[in-house]
């Protein structure tokens, strides 16, 4: 019996880790971001390279926040999905969690195409912090893992080309402040999940814009692609052209890797990741897409920990094959003032030898690259089209930038009903000229950066919040000593004077005055203690998120007793953490009771979000002992020379 395509919800049940609260605190500080070029290689790289490394990198992730309220507990949970199938293949995707494909099923030989991970759980890797593993990531914003990893996406039916259904996702991507979506189909019969993908910039203004897909494979796959040279990138940041490693090479790497294939501009994009029988993924599309990579995780130690890290222990490791608009991942491309890019990609089953040339030819028997450019023109017409049932709800933020700016986004409607709470402040802003004060005390709440924002601000009444959050744009906005009177200037009239203190400390930390800022850190969290209501779950997160800065600030400049001070009015729960756990060895070091420190280290902790790249627990650790660093707390990504 032929099954015809449909589209049903699902629920998955699964360990999973809480997402937790957002970090209530704006992120000020400069973005510390791993993926960028060593500047002494910018002079050997090709042009085009070199102008679009450049070009537009992101200074911070305003107006996002942190998500950093995870941890490392999981229970079995349900998780919303949205299953796409046909009599050949079943995809499911999480619109919950970023839209991701979490799994792609070839029924007729009941093979899972991707690396699906068997458990949710957040770790530190996207730019704004929770991310997680497995299957088919929709990366947009900048370089890096999007910040929508752990976020709703928009979700709907909308007809398919070939009379079938598709399944469409959509957001407003808040860093570069631009609409995408993404249709996903199986025409019936096809052994082929079509993509199309189309990121819109409605300004008058050129955008760096940044997309790559990422696809999670299992470890033990041979990857065919069909380039001789790669640009390999590793966490020593440097970039460097070298002949694309050999499979044998992939399985023994000593590190964690990038390795971005020079692909021929007259050859397909297309990439395979295949099992020792000849048996796995192929990831193909229209040429506008590319640039082809393999992320891998390496034979290290540090390599071996993330890996575990990520997943259950004993369920297998997973590389990273994808595929971007740029050659490397380490580059924006320029969308000009109302435009869009657009593309096709097509994932499915192929079998293959080894050679590179062998698996073209099978891939261009099974699906021809004439007919992946056919379908992309068939789609194009109907990325206009307007959804039928809603089958999930993402953020109210482009329902706000749509009533601000009158835009008609055929394809991608962001209705005034998906308007919430976060936005409730600034659609008052938009509609009478004033932020409103909040009716009772509260940590606030999200800033808007962009220009025509903090224009709006900047002529709304000047009251303590409004100020607040002018201070937040202007500095997102490099104009910091703007920023800075206008923080001073709500001080003299606030109810609530923690979170301006908090930025002013930032602002003097950033400065370099760094007892100023201790001073002010102090003053921040006794304000904080004194206001807050209850332990509901906004307030323990401003403790935890102003006490964690605050004793980092104390400790600098040596001030041990107020960091303990800090330290004793934590929740309970806070301090039981595996992060605030580093922090009470990192306390008693100062504090002179190294053997007490090295306690903590011995019973046992785990910091839920630890930074991808970050040494800090190995640096503690050898302020401490000489003895080698436990297995468990050594997640070095580098070779130890570096």
């Amino acid at each position: 019996m032929v099954i015809v395509t449909t589209i049903r919800r699902e629920v998955l049940t699964l360990p999973a880790a809480e997402l937790g609260p957002d970090n209530p605190l704006p992120p000020l500080r400069p973005l510390h971001e791993v993926h960028r070029i060593d500047d002494r290689d910018r002079d050997d790289l090709p042009r085009d390279l070199a102008r679009q490394a450049g070009y537009g990198p992101l200074r911070g992730i305003l107006p996002v926040r942190v998500r950093d309220g995870y941890g490392r507990s999981r229970r079995p949970g349900g998780i919303d999905a949205l299953v796409i199938e046909n009599d050949r293949l079943r995809a499911i995707v999480l619109p919950g969690l970023g839209g991701r494909l979490a799994s792609l099923i070839h029924k007729p030989t009941e093979r899972e195409l991707l690396y699906r991970n068997p458990v949710f759980q957040p770790a530190n890797f996207a730019l704004n912090g929770a991310w997680f593993s497995g299957g088919v990531e929709w990366n947009i914003g900048a370089t890096g893992h999007t910040t929508l990893a752990c976020s709703p996406l928009h979700a709907a039916r909308v007809p398919a080309p070939d009379g079938t259904e598709m399944l469409r996702l959509w957001e407003w991507e808040r860093l570069r402040d631009l609409p995408f979506q993404v249709d996903l189909w199986l025409p019936d019969g096809s052994d082929f999940l079509y993509v199309g993908v189309r990121v819109r910039n409605p300004h008058e203004r050129p955008v760096p814009t940044y997309w790559w897909s990422n696809v999670a494979v299992p470890e033990e796959r041979r990857i065919l692609v069909p380039a001789e040279e790669a640009w390999r990138f590793g966490y020593e940041r440097r970039l460097r052209r070298v002949p694309a490693p050999s499979n044998a090479e992939i399985r023994q790497h000593p590190h964690a890797a990038d390795y971005f294939y020079d692909l021929p501009d007259t050859r397909r994009r297309w990439i395979a990741a295949l099992d020792e029988d000849g048996h796995g993924l192929v990831q193909t599309s229209t040429d506008g897409l590319r640039g082809r990579k393999l992320f891998l995780w390496g034979q290290g130690p540090g390599g071996r920990r993330w890996q575990r890290w990520l997943t259950e222990p004993g369920t297998g490791g997973y590389l990273e094959i994808q595929a971007g608009l740029a050659r490397t991942q380490l580059e924006h491309v320029r969308l000009d003032p109302e435009s869009e890019l657009s593309w096709l990609e097509a994932y499915g089953p192929l079998s293959s030898p080894e050679a590179a040339d062998a698996a073209e030819a099978r891939l261009e028997a099974a699906l021809p690259r004439a007919e992946v450019d056919a379908a992309y023109a068939a789609w194009k017409p109907y990325a206009d089209a307007e959804p039928g049932e809603v089958l999930a709800t993402g953020s109210g933020w482009g329902a706000l930038e749509v009533l601000r700016a009158d835009w008609k986004l055929p394809g991608t409607p962001f209705d005034e009903d998906t308007l919430g709470e976060a936005q409730a402040p600034w659609l008052h802003l938009l509609r009478a000229g004033s932020f409103p004060e909040p009716r009772r005390v509260r940590p606030p709440g999200e800033t808007l950066v962009a220009p025509h924002w903090r224009d709006m601000l900047e002529t709304a009444p000047a009251t303590p919040l409004t100020e607040y959050h002018l201070g937040v744009a202007q500095w997102h906005a490099g104009d910091r000593a703007q920023a800075v009177r206008s923080w001073e200037r709500a001080l003299e009239l606030a109810p609530s004077l923690w979170p301006l203190l908090r930025c002013l400390a930032v602002a003097d930390q950033e400065d370099g005055y760094h007892e100023r800022a201790a001073d002010r850190y102090a003053e921040a969290f006794d304000d904080l203690c004194h206001e807050r209501r209850d332990n509901g779950e906004s307030w323990t997160a401003a403790t935890a998120a102003l006490g964690r800065e605050a004793i980092d600030a104390l400790l600098a400049v040596r001030r041990t007793d107020q960091a303990r001070s800090v330290w004793e009015r934590l929740h309970p729960g806070t301090r039981e953490r595996g992060r605030f756990r580093l922090t009470e060895a990192q306390l008693l070091l100062a504090e002179g009771r190294p053997e007490e420190a090295l306690d903590v280290f011995r019973a046992g902790f785990e910091v839920a979000d630890l930074r991808e790249g970050a040494e800090s627990i190995g640096r503690l650790w050898a302020r401490l002992t000489d003895e080698p660093l436990p297995a468990h707390y050594d997640f070095r990504m580098r070779p130890a020379e570096s």
